[in-house]
């Protein structure tokens, strides 16, 4: 017959069990060890992804006993997140606007800060029936995907130099059933929309762009996960951080309807030499910060001048 186990055999015993609770914290603390951003939260996101669940059911399974092959597959990814490698990645995708983007290394990853030019984006575009929008340095094309579920009258092109994010961006057009309104054309800012529009019908109501606006020199500065896994490309500004926003300041004008608009995320210390770039142009005739959710100035908006 066998004994009866004792309350301290029965203590052992659970404290050997990993449950959904014990792994979560054992991998906060194990991330806030390495300096990672958001260790509860990359944690929570990782155990979803390794039980493929979603988060929420992490709550409603927290005493859940996990089983061997989902802890092989968590140690791995936890592994890898405290080596560097950007959480978006390891899971294969993003939220941004409350929309989940696919996403694969090689690709821009979407932030928070971005969703402000979304915003000012939509809050322009109110009074305008059907606008014409255009977007260049698209990366996985959350910001035209974005507007497009908002705006399903809007009539959307979005420009991709680089064939990965290209690529993604056509799947996300395909995951968020937006194929009707947003067109992924692949080429360098305006080159592949052609000779600008002879009429001012053809133009487009909003420019928007979240360009590579970093100085060059600040790239080896850069954390881990940005530096050694992020694309270079999509970063990458020129000496200054400003070579394609000069582009877009210098040559936007020909692709916009006269009082339309042009947002493009930058860094806060440039939005006064942009400012001062678009003032001196002579072709902008409204020039403004818009500051973020954090309270710095995060984006540049222009006023196309003419009638």
């Amino acid at each position: 017959m066998e004994k009866t186990p004792s309350g301290n055999q029965e203590a052992e015993k659970a404290e050997q069990v990993w449950t959904v609770q014990k792994i979560l914290n054992w991998t906060t603390g194990y991330l806030q060890q390495r300096n990672c951003e958001s260790p509860r939260l990359e944690s929570e996101v990782l155990l979803a992804h390794a039980r493929g669940c979603q988060r929420i059911e992490l709550y409603t399974d927290y005493n859940a006993p996990v089983d061997e092959p989902v802890r092989s597959t968590m140690r791995m990814l936890v592994q890898r997140r405290a080596n560097g490698e950007p959480v978006a990645y390891l899971v294969g995708h993003r939220e941004f606007f409350s929309l989940d983007f696919h996403l694969e290394p090689g690709v821009f990853i979407p932030r928070p800060e971005t969703e402000t030019l979304v915003l000012e984006a939509l809050e322009k575009l109110k009074p305008i029936r059907s606008p014409r929008i255009l977007e260049l340095c698209a990366g996985s094309g959350c910001i035209s995907i974005s507007l497009a579920v908002q705006r399903h009258d809007a009539e959307i092109t979005t420009v991709e130099l680089h064939s990965t994010a290209y690529q993604t961006a056509m799947e996300n057009v395909r995951r968020h059933d937006v194929a009707h309104s947003v067109k992924v054309l692949q080429g360098d800012l305006f080159e592949p929309l052609g000779d600008p529009p002879s009429t001012d019908s053809q133009k487009y109501d909003l420019l928007i762009s979240n360009p590579p606006y970093l100085c060059t020199n600040e790239i080896p500065e850069l954390d881990t996960d940005v530096r050694n896994y992020e694309p270079h490309a999509a970063l990458d500004g020129g000496k200054d951080g400003l070579d394609l926003i000069r582009v877009i300041l210098e040559q936007g004008p020909r692709y916009i309807k006269p009082g339309g608009w042009c947002l493009l995320e930058m860094d806060p210390a440039q939005i006064s030499p942009c400012l001062e770039l678009a003032k001196n142009s002579g072709k902008w005739s409204l020039h403004e910060g818009i500051k973020d959710l954090n309270g710095e100035y995060r984006c540049l908006l222009l006023q196309r001048g003419g009638h």
